[in-house]
């Protein structure tokens, strides 16, 4: 199976990672691109879920064995491809013209936790999963876009104290703070709670579009202008 796919439920795009943890690497970042390319080109969709097949998992970030062996073998060049890929995976999801659901039905650390920040809204089941950002654990820093736009997905007191901590959150906490829009018993009623969630929307893609370019300008010119530096010179760790 293709590590992501994409299939249309009416006229809601539902983009399915497919590879088991679903880490973060080079053919990640390029599979996510083709399949959002294609969900926002095709103009009868009128929303997009972001959801996982994986029972434990959502996405649990990096891929830190490729990572390792990638800079062991001096592939420097795939390196600085994947962080641009991701980073272009994240601004898609911040300037895409209909609506962005992440359904987390598992586990999202890292930069899938940070990947869920970067869509419009949030759903996660309750029963299993967390939600942590371990990089203070792992000597990862941010990069400056990143702490941008998970700022905008929730209160800066929290995003604080989980950075900081590498605290794990439940999805009953992460509603108290308005950081997912619904929490669900189970992964199924999870999907269908997210599709039918996305199925209200009906906006022009125009308006919605400039709302988002609008509201998030400030993050893309962090992410073009501040990121480089990190990526280019591969500060990857403290």
């Amino acid at each position: 199976m293709s590590i992501v796919t994409l299939e249309t439920q009416g006229k809601v795009a539902v983009i399915t990672m497919n590879n088991g943890e679903n880490r973060h690497d080079l053919d990640f970042a390029n599979a996510m691109l083709e399949a959002l390319d294609k969900a926002i080109n095709d103009k009868t969709h009128t929303s997009l879920v972001l959801t996982s097949s994986d029972p434990k998992s959502w996405s649990q970030g990096v891929n830190v064995n490729w990572l390792m062996r990638a800079m062991q073998e001096q592939r420097h060049d795939d390196i600085r491809a994947f962080m641009y890929g991701m980073n272009k995976v994240f601004s898609t999801l911040l300037l895409c013209p209909i609506p962005t659901i992440a359904a987390i039905s598992g586990h999202a650390f890292g930069n899938g936790a940070i990947l869920s920040c970067a869509c419009d809204f949030r759903m996660m089941r309750s029963d299993r999963g967390y939600f942590c950002f371990p990089e203070v654990d792992l000597s990862i820093p941010f990069l400056p876009g990143m702490i941008a736009f998970v700022k905008k997905a929730m209160p800066y007191y929290r995003f604080n104290e989980m950075k900081l901590s590498g605290r794990r959150v439940t999805a009953d906490e992460l509603l108290e703070d308005h950081v997912i829009e619904k929490a669900f018993p189970d992964p199924e009623s999870l999907l269908e709670g997210a599709i039918e969630y996305a199925s209200t929307f009906k906006k022009k893609r125009g308006i919605f579009g400039e709302h988002k370019k609008r509201l998030h300008k400030h993050i893309i010119e962090i992410m073009e202008n501040e990121d480089k530096d990190y990526i280019e010179n591969l500060k990857l760790m403290a």
